[in-house]
Parts: C-alpha cells; structure tokens; sequence
C-alpha cells in the first residue's frame, strides 16, 4: 500500500475533494499540521509521493517560519527521490522556489472564478490533459510564481501568466484550486481573515451585489464541471504513486 505525505498548513486549507479520491484508491495519508506542530521533523524516506496545501503565508516568510524552510528541504529531498510531488497554491510557490524560480506578487488577486487556459504544453501533459483547453477555476492568491528552469509551462490566466507547470514527469504545481466543494467555499468565506482580505482586495462583483455574492453564483454555475475534471486530473497524478523511482539531480540549495 502507497503511503502519501501531506503538508498542511491552517485548518482551513485541507485536501478537499482530493480526501476520499485518495482514500477510495487505498493510499494511505500522513498529514503533516503545521499550524498545530510547526517544528514538526520531516523524513520523507518512508512516503511514495508528497502533496504541499496552500495557506495564508507566503514563501518570502520562511525565515520567521521555520516549517517552510523545512518544507523545501523535504520538497528538494522528495524530487531527488523521484518521488510525485504536486504544490498547490502556496505549495506551488514551495516547489517553484525550490527549483530555482521567484515567487513575487501578482499584480492583482485573484480570488474567486476565473478561465482557465492551458498551454500547447498543457495541452499534451498527461495529468492536465482532462482539463478542458479554457475552463473555470477556483483561485484565491495575491502572490504567484515564475516558471522555473526546465520545467513546462501548463497554464494561464488572464491575470496570472504563471498557472500550472511541470517538473520533470512527475512534479507539478498549480496557483489554483481544484480540491473546492461549496462547502469548503463557504468555509472560506465565513473565515475571518479570509473574507477581511477578500474586503480589502477591491475586486470587481461581475454584476452582483458585493464579491461574495459573485462568488457564490458562480460556485453554483461552475462546481460541477470543476469536479468531474478535478477527479480526473487527481487520479492522472496519483496513477504516478507508486511507480518506479527515477532519481533527479538537483543543485545543492541553504535555505537562509
């Protein structure tokens, strides 16, 4: 049985749709709670393949945050390993820093439903490959990264050129959120600080009455057609736990 390692960072953000998806194919889940256990030891030997949630932090915070100092070395050790990795979110800026590439700002936010349109690459890419070639998606981030070194650019925006990349065979980070349910959305947007930043981030209402109601009529519109590609997208990557390793070499990196 393939064992999963999963980087959490706030209740707030957990696994989503991609829970049960990972528990019905009979992988075995070892969450890693960073906000209950900060300076929780990350061995990554005894793991089959690592999945890095998103959060509120950003990756320029490492160095009053020792967890995500210890994330990119697990991140580093795990694409050495050969081992399926896949960021979302802050989890994607994790792994784009850990090869190399800037995670800046974004020039604006995105939080809410946006298309989605996937490059020539993407269009080839075999976990991406059920995602329609535009399609809507749930995002919430102000911060993005730069597509690092070697890797396939996937996906864009039309806010966020940088959506979606691939690492080798097995590595990939996406800026968005395909793990959403309505529940987990309003989940969000019942959160304090999420709906204080969301406030403050002055964003179109695309017709409606406030930003949140937008987003609640698009969740409706959209959630459907995000599940049934997310599900297939999900099970393309997880068919790579478990497959024979192949080791990368990657440049020695001090996380300072």
């Amino acid at each position: 049985m393939s064992r999963l390692l999963v980087f959490q960072h706030v209740a707030a953000e957990p696994l989503g749709t991609l829970d049960p998806l990972i528990r019905r194919r009979g992988h075995r889940i070892r969450f890693k709670n960073f906000e209950r256990h900060p300076d929780a030891q990350l061995n990554t030997e005894r793991y089959h393949g690592l999945v890095v949630l998103g959060g509120p932090m950003n990756v320029d915070e490492h160095p009053q945050r020792t967890h995500l100092r210890n994330e990119m070395l697990a991140i580093e050790a795990m694409l050495k390993q050969g081992k399926p990795v896949l960021g979302i979110c802050l989890g994607a800026q994790l792994l784009a820093h850990v090869l190399g590439a800037a995670v800046p700002r974004n020039p604006v936010k995105e939080i809410g439903w946006y298309p989605l349109h996937k490059t020539a690459a993407g269009s080839q890419d075999p976990v991406l490959a059920p995602l329609d070639d535009t399609t809507p998606v749930f995002q919430w981030h102000g911060c993005r990264f730069d597509i690092p070194q070697g890797a396939a650019h996937l996906a864009r925006s039309n806010d966020c050129e940088q959506q979606a990349f691939r690492y080798g065979d097995n590595a990939y980070g996406f800026q968005f959120h395909l793990e959403m349910d309505e529940r987990l959305i309003e989940r969000w947007l019942a959160n304090p600080a999420y709906r204080e930043e969301l406030q403050a981030a002055g964003l179109p209402h695309d017709g409606h009455a406030d930003r949140e109601q937008a987003i609640r009529a698009h969740t409706r519109q959209h959630i459907a057609t995000m599940h049934a590609q997310a599900d297939a997208v999900f099970n393309n990557f997880l068919d790579l736990v478990g497959r024979p390793q192949r080791r990368h070499t990657l440049p020695s990196r001090e996380w300072v």
